[in-house]
């Protein structure tokens, strides 16, 4: 009995020991399958493994669009990319794209997430070696939050059996590893299902401007990189900085979509307010209300004035402390119609004037029709359509050859600028110009249509022109009395004309007979011919406008005035230079022509468009104006810009161009911006400040156009002119002798809403220039920095401040 009770006792303890084993072999395996797991888990958590398509899914795409973009201030000074970013002409990156706080939180996002995840593995282990249900608890979890198997192996082990054979818990590991794997594969599905799905809404969603706000998208280039291995080689030259790329591509984890994020709402309010309490901006309150020209409508200046005989009231007068204020806009102001349909009609509330209408009707200069103001005609000369009154031009007198020989053309008394809007057709810019008059508004009437327009008058100072630059000055029925004070308009014009140019006046001494008129015209040719200009061709009138033309051209050598019995009107001195134009007041004398082979003048411009391209043939014994030999300076920076344009501004700015019409170079230096974009249906006021180098004449010579200007003054147009600014290096250098706040307010006001700025510049100057336009609630699109060297890209918005400043000096 003992031994068989003995016995039984051994075999239960026998038993005990068995089961004891196999339990502890089960718990060990559990905890060390478990400790492995959660290993693995680890490790692939803590990479981003993105789902592969067959073409690439967008999500991926947008993936490397942002983990190329730059912090916003980053100042980079990696030498491997020094010739991404020049100097003052420098070459940035193609669209080196602002990454302001959305890149740096994704910064810090990607470092949180993992801090996260790696904090909640070393939870796991603890709760793992703690308990089974902590341990269930913990794998659900990691599961939710990661996505990928861990939470998967995390089922398996909860459903496992612990008091079971290892036999029995493998085939239950078995099992439930080939449900897991067809859950997989369902999840794997709906997930590259929902990858195609989120990409096709990106696509779609993908605007076309560069933001600084987490949920605005990047505009991306057709030649965007597909994959990994084409990111790696790229270049320097390419779109991003690489060293900014490969530290995002460690870093960046989880995206915001399409929600913005509370720290960049926060900061950007912030700044907001941080630049409103150091810029107070207010309305201005003029007599002129929204089409406020500071130094034309000062009128304190005008009533002051001793005589107004020579129009000097329609010249500039300007106050002695710029303006700060902001213009208003017209109620009911939206954005222009684009070009072409502009040249045939524009929003009435955008220039709510009618009287123009009321004059001119009845000449389809401009009518009021519904919500629009329509121009059916052109002008006075040509009632029924400028184009037939051009070809008759070019039928008259061939030699004008149209976009060929003839290029650059100065219309004077524009009026609403028909000829100068129809004069694209033929390959032809016009800088056109009238007085800011009774005929209210026609500058800005001919702005608004997309034609070039300055407002201006011929009075007591030199037009802001070089010497010698027009292909072919025109007047229609101008009103300028070009025959009295001994010619003294005239010989203005003839300043500015090119030798061998054409004078084009179609006024009515040319064909009516009434006495004044008669007498007008016998009074022109005795001038002009006084002056050397030869009468090309004076026709009769044209069948369908009823007008006629006198085509006059200036001579191309000084013998004539040499051999003229009187010296009336005299020579201009030797020391009187053709290309003083800022201020200086007319002079009744004609500059020499210029004989020498190597000068200016002396030869005509090669025919449009090889002119654009070439040097001048005058370059060759100069030095430019960044050093180098003239012809190389020149040639370096035409290749700069075209660079620039192609690979930056067109593709990587998100600017929508064919809305850009009206378009100024602020510093244009040889016209190399206007020149790059040729190609594009727009035009480029190319300004020399008159501060810089005397270029302009170099921008003529190539076929284009501009004027001189202190930019410390305000420029003669009306407001809300143009549809994007372009200053290289110019308020670095304004900030020195300038306002700056009255420059920014002064390109507020030239600039239409919803217009861009692009400004290159140091740092300090972007810097100071980026709050001050956030205070007035424009958006930053772009800003890049390298080298102490910066791009900015703004566009303006449409608020106005409530806080109103009354002009004294501006009051009727």
């Amino acid at each position: 009995m003992a031994l068989g009770k003995y016995s039984r006792v051994d075999n239960n303890n026998n038993n005990n020991r068995k089961s004891s084993s196999s339990y502890c072999s089960t718990v060990t395996i559990v905890v060390f399958v478990g400790l492995c797991l959660v290993g693995i888990w680890m490790l692939t958590s803590s990479s981003v493994v993105p789902v592969q398509t067959g073409n690439g899914s967008a999500e991926e795409k947008k993936n490397q669009v942002e983990d190329q973009v730059t912090p916003v201030t980053s100042d980079n000074n990696d030498s491997s990319n020094t010739s991404d970013f020049e100097d003052n002409r420098g070459d940035l990156p193609d669209d080196a794209t602002k990454g302001d706080a959305n890149v740096s939180l994704a910064e810090n996002d990607g470092k949180g997430n993992l801090n996260t995840q790696e904090n909640q593995d070393n939870t796991e282990e603890t709760k793992m070696a703690e308990s089974k249900k902590d341990d269930e608890q913990s794998a659900s979890e990691g599961g939710e939050k990661s996505g990928d198997k861990s939470g998967e192996q995390g089922d398996s082990l909860e459903n496992s059996d612990d008091k079971k054979s290892d036999s029995d818990e493998n085939d239950k590991k078995s099992e439930e590893k080939n449900e897991k794997s067809d859950l997989d594969d369902g999840d794997k599905k709906q997930d590259e299902s929902s990858s195609e799905t989120n990409g096709d809404q990106a696509d779609n969603q993908i605007e076309e401007k560069v933001d600084q706000n987490d949920n605005k998208e990047l505009e991306k280039s057709s030649d965007e990189p597909k994959d990994d291995g084409q990111l790696k080689n790229q270049s320097s030259n390419e779109v991003f900085p690489s060293g900014a790329q490969s530290e995002l591509l460690n870093e960046t984890v989880t995206q915001t979509g399409s929600f913005s994020t509370q720290a960049t709402e926060s900061k950007v309010e912030k700044e907001t307010q941080l630049s409103s309490k150091k810029y107070s901006w207010k309305l201005c309150n003029s007599t002129a209300g929204p089409d406020y020209i500071p130094c034309l409508d000062n009128l304190e200046a005008i009533r002051h004035l001793p005589s107004t005989k020579h129009y000097e009231h329609r010249e500039r007068h300007c106050p002695e402390e710029p303006p700060t204020c902001l213009v208003p806009l017209p109620e009911g102001y939206k954005r222009p119609i684009e070009w072409p349909k502009s040249r045939e009609k524009i929003w009435y509330y955008n220039v709510p004037h009618t009287k123009l209408a009321q004059i001119k009707g009845h000449q389809n200069w401009v009518k009021v029709t519904g919500e629009y103001l329509t121009f059916p005609g052109g002008g006075t000369q040509f009632k029924h359509g400028a184009l037939h009154y051009i070809d008759f031009i070019e039928e008259s007198v061939p030699d004008v050859a149209w976009g060929k020989r003839s290029r650059v053309v100065l219309d004077v008394g524009c009026g609403v600028a028909s000829f100068g809007g129809f004069l694209f057709d033929r390959s032809v810019v016009a800088m056109s110009f009238a007085p800011k008059d009774e005929h209210e508004a026609q500058v800005q009437f001919a702005l608004e249509r997309g034609i070039p327009a300055v407002s201006a008058v011929m009075g007591t100072k030199r037009l802001p022109y070089p010497g010698r630059v027009f292909d072919i000055v025109h007047c229609a029925r101008c009103r300028v009395p070009w025959h009295i004070e001994g010619g003294k308009l005239l010989l203005e014009l003839n300043r500015v004309l090119r030798p061998g140019g054409f004078f084009l006046w179609s006024a009515t001494p040319i064909y009516q007979d009434k006495t004044e008129d008669v007498e007008i015209w016998e009074a022109m040719v005795e001038l002009t011919k006084s002056m050397c200009w030869e009468l090309v061709n004076k026709t009769s009138k044209d069948a369908v406008n009823g007008v006629a033309v006198a085509a006059f051209r200036k001579p191309t050598s000084n013998d004539c005035y040499e051999q003229r019995s009187k010296q009336e009107p005299p020579v201009c001195p030797e020391s009187d230079d053709p290309n003083a134009a800022w201020n200086v007041p007319l002079q009744t004398c004609m500059h020499k022509v210029p004989v020498d082979a190597s000068e200016r003048g002396s030869q005509w411009p090669d025919r449009w468009p090889e002119r654009l391209e070439k040097a001048p043939y005058w370059l060759s014994s100069q030095v430019g104006v960044y050093g180098k030999a003239a012809l190389e300076d020149f040639a370096a920076d035409n290749e700069h810009w075209k660079r620039v344009v192609t690979k930056s501004y067109l593709n990587g700015m998100g600017i929508s161009w064919s809305s850009v019409r009206n378009v100024m170079d602020m510093n244009a230096v040889y016209g190399g911006f206007a020149a790059a974009l040729k190609d594009l249906s727009l035009w480029v006021m190319n300004v020399v400040p008159i501060d810089s180098p005397d270029t302009l004449p170099i921008i003529y010579e190539r076929g284009l156009f501009g004027m001189y200007h202190d930019w410390c003054e305000s420029f003669s147009t009306y407001p809300r002119s143009y549809d994007l600014l372009h200053a290289d290096h110019l308020f670095s250098k304004l900030n020195k002798r300038c306002n700056l706040v009255a420059i920014v307010a002064e390109v507020d006001r030239i600039l239409r809403p919803e217009g861009k700025l692009i400004v290159r510049d140091n740092v300090e100057t972007m810097n100071e220039l980026e709050n001050m336009l956030k205070s007035m609630r424009w958006e930053v699109r772009m800003t890049y920095s390298k080298d102490k060297e910066g791009l900015l890209c703004v566009q303006k918005s449409m608020w106005r401040p409530k806080e109103v400043e009354t002009i004294k000096y501006a009051i009727a």
